[in-house]
């Protein structure tokens, strides 16, 4: 379903991006900075996509796993598995499948009304590099990530993520992260760019982006224990556009919200 974005979460989105960098993120949660093993269902309300005005409600997956040497995850940005090595202490390599949800026009009215065409749903393929360290109580998390969307014309991504866990009390536990993507012009193109074949059906200008700062985001994580086996998981981002995807005709706003909440079993 659709929703109007409402004043309230914008404003509490932006004082979050705020704490995540005074501080220094799909599903997050503070799975993030934890090697706990769990998985579950959950609900996340996220934008049609990023740039637009409308948001849209899914179920989606809370999971993560790390055995020897797989790995499954949904708690670091992408829905993710693969496998992975450790370099040295706290310092894993791995390679990975990852979901990319492309883009529906059907979830936006904006894209109806302009005829804008589907960006289907896929995978991408790539490598990624991980840190984990504990600086006294706070946990930290460093992940650089590589991906190439198994279509080429949908090019490339890649990501930097820093995740600190901030605050645990008795079953509560908070942390904050921020994220950088980067996309190269065949993946910037293809969500933000405008063909002139395109601007004949849509009505829109034509534009060409270049690849580059695709966009930035900072957040707020939490858990909250029901039993020794069942958590309560949740976030809350601010995302910006940047660079030439924020000045492109497709794009409403160049910020977005997600909320997400699950409940996952430990195992």
């Amino acid at each position: 379903m659709r929703v109007s974005s409402a004043g309230v979460l914008p404003r509490v989105a932006i004082w979050i991006a705020g704490l995540g960098c005074a501080a220094c993120l799909p599903l997050a949660a503070f799975a993030e900075i934890t090697n706990d093993s769990m998985a579950g269902p959950g609900l996340r309300s996220r934008p049609a996509y990023d740039g637009a005005t409308s948001q849209h409600v899914e179920l989606v997956p809370v999971i993560r796993y790390f055995g020897q040497p797989w790995f499954a995850r949904s708690t670091q940005g992408v829905l993710e598995a693969g496998l992975r090595t450790e370099l040295l202490p706290g310092l894993h390599a791995g390679v990975q499948l990852a979901y990319e949800p492309g883009r529906q026009a059907s979830s936006s009215d904006f894209l109806q009304s302009h005829h804008v065409t589907d960006i289907g749903r896929g995978a991408s393929l790539g490598a990624q590099l991980e840190w984990d360290h504990q600086f006294g109580p706070m946990p930290v998390t460093l992940l650089v990530r590589a991906r190439k969307h198994t279509d080429p014309a949908l090019g490339a991504q890649a990501d930097l993520r820093l995740s600190a866990g901030v605050f645990q009390s008795g079953r509560l536990a908070l942390g904050v992260f921020t994220q950088a993507t980067w996309a190269d012009a065949a993946s910037t193109g293809s969500f933000y760019g405008v063909d002139p074949a395109s601007a004949a059906v849509t009505g829109l200008p034509v534009f060409a982006p270049r690849g580059g700062w695709l966009f930035a985001s900072a957040g707020l994580l939490g858990s909250f224990e029901l039993s020794p086996k069942w958590v309560i998981v949740g976030s809350l981002e601010a995302r910006r556009l940047r660079g030439d995807a924020a000045r492109s005709p497709l794009v409403q706003r160049a910020s977005n919200h997600y909320v997400s909440t699950g409940l996952a079993y430990r195992f």
